[in-house]
Formats: structure tokens, sequence, C-alpha cells
């Protein structure tokens, strides 16, 4: 009985020796290590808590899935972290074996994640997958969590504009300058009437010569403008006045075109010559293509739009030579040549926040998203539609984005200079106006004042005497050559 409990006891012991040596073997293999470390075939989240398990399938892309630190993270990394966080699963990611996203191969099977999924080797994918017509037949997609399109990579040294002969005027829109115009002749128009009319300044209109003819009122408004002293002086308060609201005027106008001129320079170019894609077909500077084979090129292919077919001639026919294989070779391309990359306006962000001397033209065409995609019925895809609805409601969509496509160029930025338009001289235009208005009511009373005065000599109404004065100043040119000629008759 003895010989039997020992025997049975060396037997146990032996079995657990063998089943603790073989758990030490498959901790110290070096293949289920680098699965530990880089989060392939591990649950993330611990299946000891009877949670739902999901084998998620993704791809490198910076920055949505990159390898750190032996570890997984990016966009697609937190994006998942979230859901999971909702949803309440745990979750086992693998690099897709081709390293492809998605495509029908030539012998009509579906390669890259959606082959994947479609082979029952993942069961969710949650990468930068762009949702088409083609993949929604085999799969279900979820509603996008990023929005993208087509865009155009420029270097921004290839699209600056060459300063024209008239750049100087650049500081101010047209429509501004004609206001100024309009202004200057106005003013200095007012300041010939006013002096004419007000009797401090033009006392004897048949024996005193009027400086502040209207040549020489366009003289004082120039000399204003450039902020010097010229002649005639002005007497008269009214003509004072005038003046000084017109040197006010010119001190802020001036102020505002130096400040305007100067962000100009500072901005280093102008608006972009390069806005759509109609401006790219009819430059001959930069050439332009895309990735061979892309959705890009076909989306150009199959469309109707006449401008889309030009692109797409310009491509094909020199398909040797503008089109690029790689993400990485197009960025290369753009940054030492004149060459334009049309591709993802998200990637194309991401190239522009990476790169300080890249921008991304405004005009973005073929709206697309990114969404997750999942086995045709399955019950996640509208769980997993509803929690990427609320992370964007929530604002953490948007977090996210930020977060990753922070640009290391913020240094370097500088806000977008425009021409300065009316609008921002507008209470600058009304003190001018007022001023004239003050100005022309102010010699009218030293006018009527006079007539007043005169009014009592003569023994005449005020208004009569008012009248004749106003008419012997307004036409005193036409009364002296008048008199001229009756002289010169008589002397005959």
């Amino acid at each position: 009985m003895d010989k039997g409990l020992h025997f049975m006891f060396c037997v146990i012991t032996t079995m657990l020796l063998l089943r603790e040596s073989s758990q030490t073997g498959e901790k110290n293999d070096p293949k289920m290590l680098a699965a530990s470390k880089f989060g392939f075939g591990t649950d993330s989240r611990g299946p000891e808590g009877g949670l739902p398990t999901l084998t998620v399938t993704t791809i490198l892309e910076d920055p949505y899935v990159m390898v750190r630190s032996a570890e997984l993270e990016g966009y697609c990394i937190d994006l998942l972290k979230a859901l999971a966080a909702m949803l309440h699963f745990s979750y086992k990611v693998k690099v897709v074996g081709d390293g492809q996203y998605g495509a029908v191969s030539s012998s009509g099977n579906w390669t890259g994640m959606i082959g994947e999924i479609l082979r029952q080797e993942a069961d969710i994918a949650v990468a930068p997958l762009t949702v088409t017509s083609a993949r929604e037949e085999v799969v279900s997609f979820t509603t996008p969590f990023l929005q993208t399109g087509i865009g155009i990579l420029l270097r921004k040294d290839t699209v600056s504009q060459e300063m024209s002969f008239f750049h100087f005027l650049a500081p101010f829109s047209k429509e501004t300058w004609t206001g100024l115009l309009f202004a200057y002749v106005l003013t200095c128009f007012c300041l010939f009437l006013v002096a004419r009319l007000s009797p401090c300044e033009w006392n004897e209109p048949k024996n005193e010569e009027n400086h502040f003819t209207f040549l020489n009122s366009l003289w004082f408004g120039a000399g204003a403008l450039a902020l010097q002293g010229v002649t005639p002086r002005p007497k008269a308060l009214s003509v004072r006045v005038i003046a000084a609201v017109w040197w006010l005027f010119t001190i802020a106008l001036l102020a505002a075109y130096i400040a305007n001129f100067t962000a100009l320079l500072s901005s280093g170019s102008e608006q972009l010559p390069i806005q759509t894609f109609e401006d790219l077909v009819k430059q001959r500077k930069l050439e332009f293509g895309t990735l061979d084979g892309s959705s890009t090129f076909y989306f150009f292919k199959n469309s109707k739009n006449p401008i889309h077919q030009m692109i797409y001639e310009y491509m094909d026919k020199r398909r040797d030579h503008v089109l690029v294989k790689t993400y990485q070779e197009a960025i290369q391309r753009v940054m030492e040549s004149n060459y334009a990359f049309i591709g993802e306006s998200i990637s194309q962000d991401l190239a522009a926040a990476r790169h300080c001397n890249l921008i991304r033209a405004p005009e973005v065409i073929g709206a697309r998203g990114f969404g997750i995609a999942t086995t045709q019925a399955s019950l996640w895809t509208k769980k997993l539609s509803v929690a990427v609805l609320k992370l964007r409601e929530s604002g953490d969509l948007d977090y996210l984005r930020n977060k990753w496509w922070e640009t290391s160029c913020l240094h370097k930025s500088r806000e977008r200079w425009s021409p300065l338009q009316p609008q921002a001289l507008g209470g600058l235009f009304l003190t001018l106006a007022i001023g004239l208005a003050l100005g022309v009511i102010a010699a009218l009373v030293e006018l009527s004042n006079k007539s007043r005065h005169a009014a009592g000599h003569v023994k005449k109404s005020c208004c009569s005497v008012f009248t004749e004065e106003m008419c012997t100043r307004l036409r005193i040119k036409e009364n002296t050559r008048q008199s001229q000629e009756t002289s010169g008759r008589a002397n005959a």
C-alpha cells in the first residue's frame, strides 16, 4: 500500500514538473516574445473578464498604426481602445500578412485586410481603409471615422508667385483703391469750394487772389498723403477743419498700408496660384501624377468631368515618368523637383505637418471616408457605427485627429494674408465724410455772418446779400473775364 501511494506521488510530481517546463518553454519562445512585444495575437484587455475577443487586422502606416518602443501606437490604436472601452470587448491585433489594403487579384480572390476578413482570419479591420462600392459588396463598413478626398500636394517655393511690377498696390484691394481715389478728389474739391466760400480765406473776391485753386488743392491733398507740409496754408477755420481731418485720414491710411505691406512681404508669397485642379491643368511649370494603380488614378479614369479626363490623359501618356510606386517616393519627388502629387488629402495634410516646405492646395474632390470593415451580417457593424458616431459627437475623433496630425511647423506658420477691403476702413471713411461736412457747414456759417453784417450797411436783406456773395465767389473767374473784355473794348 505504501509502495502504491509512493508510486502515485511520484507520477503526480513528474506530471507537474513537465507541465511547468512546457509553460516555461512557451514563455521563452522568441516568436511568442515578439508577438507579445508588438501586440500581435495578444489580448490588450485580458480575457479573464469573460469579454468577447475580436481579432483585428490592420496595416502599418504613419500615423494610423506605427511600431514605437516595441509597441503599437497611432490613431487607429487609440480608436480601437476607445471602441473597446465603449462596447466592452477585448481584442487581438495582427498586421495584415501581405501588407495590402484589399483588392481583387488576377485569380479573382481578395487580397489584404479584406481578404483576411473574407477568409475569417480576422473579425474586423481597423485601418485607413477607404469605403468603396467594390469592397462594400463583399464586406460591411461602419460609419466613416475619418473623411478624406483627393488633393494636390505642392512644394511652397514651386508655387510662389513672382512679384508683379505693381506689387506695391497689393496691400489694398481694387475696391479700396477706388474708394481712396474718390475720397482724395472729393476732399480736394471741398477744400477748393470752402476756400472760395469762406470770407476768412477770401475776403475780397474782386481784389484778392484765391490761392486755393483746384490744382493747388490737389497739390495740398497730395502733400498730406506724403506727410509733407505744402502751401498754400489755410487761414479760415472751415478750411483748417477739412485739412485737419484729411491729415488724420492720411496718417491712419498710411499706417494701415505700411502694416499690410509688411505682412505681405513677410508672408513670402501671395495667394497660391494653384487653387484648383483646373489651375493645375492650365499651368506648364509643374508635372503632376499619383500612385500607380491607386484608387485615385482610377477615379480620374472613370470620371466624366472634362478637367478630370485631361488629368487622366496627361498621367496615362506619361505614366512611366509621372506615376510613383509608393507614397514616400511621391513625397520625396515633391520636395526635390517641380512635381505636384495628387492623392489622399488627409495624408497630404500629414505630409505638410511633417515637412514645413510642403503645402496642400485648397480644393479637395472625390469625398470619401475611412471605415471599419466587418464581415457581412456581423452583429458588430451597427454597434461599431453607433460607437463611432458617439465618439464624433463627443469630440474624441477631433481630439485624435489633432493629436496625430499635430504639425511641427507651428513656429514657422504665418497667418494667411489678404488685401485690405473697404470695410476695414469704413470708420476712417466715415470720419472723413463728417469732417468734410463740418468744413462746408463752417464755411457757410462764416459767409452767412459776413452777409448779415454787409446787409446792415447796404440796407438789403441778408438772403439777397448771401446769394450775391455766393454767386460772386463761385463765378469770379467768369465775371473777371467779362470785366477784362469790357475794359479791352473801351480801350480800343
